[in-house]
């Protein structure tokens, strides 16, 4: 399959209606891949500097009218959880978005098609593309289409969520058990670290999860045991 068609088949999936593909190459186009071609500026930085202020302009105009008793303080955290690179990252393996980047060998053979930070930034490049092409309003019903899970976990009272004491009170109250964690693996430089984490239950793998922090990567191994158990 060559690359356009590749391309269409990321569109298919997500639903979207565009124009301009090459915007969206763009955004998915890490500056590995574009340096060791020698094209410097071709790649999806940029774009990712428009889509985080489009971004956190949907989501606050979100937030203000479908929750017009919150304050400005609670506004601005929820805002925070909703556009946090978790999130984004989350949105990102959704949409198996690792398969459709380019990224340099390196980039690549390091994991950077399952890291989190450079999911969660092709997520902002992909949306500064949409607006880009689009225009504002096709932008906003995509993006908030692709947050709609998200979004549910907020309407829902979970999204501040500690997920470790969630599945702390679960595994106690249905097998008497406390979740035990490990960390399984650790890649990237000091200053840019992934971690990988598990949980088990009774001595079984029941989650896994990545993040920055040996602390991130728990709670992400947290949440999809508890998403698995409830």
């Amino acid at each position: 399959m060559n690359r356009p068609e590749h391309l269409q088949r990321f569109f298919d999936s997500v639903g979207w209606q565009v124009k301009n593909q090459k915007l969206y190459e763009q955004a998915l186009t890490h500056s590995s891949f574009a340096h060791e071609r020698g094209h410097s500026s071709d790649h999806n930085e940029r774009l990712e500097f428009l889509g985080d202020a489009v971004l956190e302009l949907i989501i606050s105009d979100y937030l203000f009218h479908h929750y017009p008793h919150f304050s400005e303080g609670k506004l601005t955290r929820l805002r925070s959880d909703l556009v946090c690179e978790a999130s984004l990252a989350r949105l990102a393996n959704n949409l198996e978005l690792g398969r459709y980047l380019r990224l340099g060998k390196g980039e690549a053979v390091g994991g950077g098609a399952s890291r989190p930070s450079l999911l969660a930034d092709t997520v902002e490049a992909l949306i500064g593309a949409l607006y880009l092409d689009l225009g504002l309003e096709s932008c906003r019903r995509y993006v908030l289409e692709l947050f709609r899970p998200v979004l549910q976990d907020l309407k829902e009272g979970v999204l501040r969520q500690d997920y470790k004491t969630l599945l702390q009170e679960y595994a106690q109250a249905h097998y008497a058990i406390t979740p035990e964690y490990t960390i399984v693996s650790e890649s990237g430089p000091d200053h840019n670290k992934t971690f990988e984490a598990e949980v088990l239950l009774d001595c079984s793998a029941v989650g896994r999860g990545q993040g920055r922090s040996k602390k991130e990567a728990e709670q992400a191994a947290a949440r999809e045991a508890w998403m698995k158990l409830t």
